[in-house]
C-alpha cells in the first residue's frame, strides 16, 4: 500500500504539472483533488484485495469487484463535482486528473500486490 501511495502522489504531481502547463492555474484545484481521490481509491482497493491475493478465485474476484466499484464511485464524484462546481472542477482537466492517476495505478495493482 505504500507503493500505491507513493505512486499515486507521484502521478498526482505529474498531473498537476501537466494540467498547469496546458490549462493554467485555474485547474490546480481539480488536479490536486482528483489526483488525491484516485490515490485514496487505489489505496482502499489494494487494502481490500491484499489479504485475499492468494485466496481462492471467488473470494479474490469479490474483493476486486468492490475495488472496481470504488473506482466507478470516483467517476460519479467527478461527475457531480464538475456539474455542480464547474469553475473549480472544469470537466476536461478534472477528468484528465482522475484518469491520469487511477488508470496507471490500476495497471500497476498487480505489482503492488506481490
Amino acid at each position: 500500500m505504500i507503493a500505491a501511495l507513493l505512486g499515486g502522489l507521484g502521478l498526482t504531481g505529474i498531473m498537476i504539472a501537466l494540467l498547469w502547463a496546458v490549462w493554467g492555474v485555474d485547474t490546480l484545484v481539480a488536479a490536486v483533488t482528483f489526483g488525491l481521490v484516485a490515490t485514496a481509491i487505489q489505496i482502499a482497493s489494494a487494502w481490500l484485495v491484499q489479504p485475499v491475493a492468494h485466496a481462492p478465485f471467488p473470494l479474490l474476484i469479490r474483493r476486486w469487484s468492490i475495488g472496481m466499484g470504488l473506482r466507478v464511485l470516483g467517476i460519479a464524484i467527478f461527475g457531480v463535482a464538475s456539474w455542480t462546481l464547474p469553475e473549480l472542477f472544469p470537466p476536461l482537466p478534472a477528468a484528465f486528473a482522475y484518469l491520469g492517476v487511477v488508470v496507471p495505478l490500476l495497471f500497476l495493482e498487480i505489482r503492488f500486490l506481490r
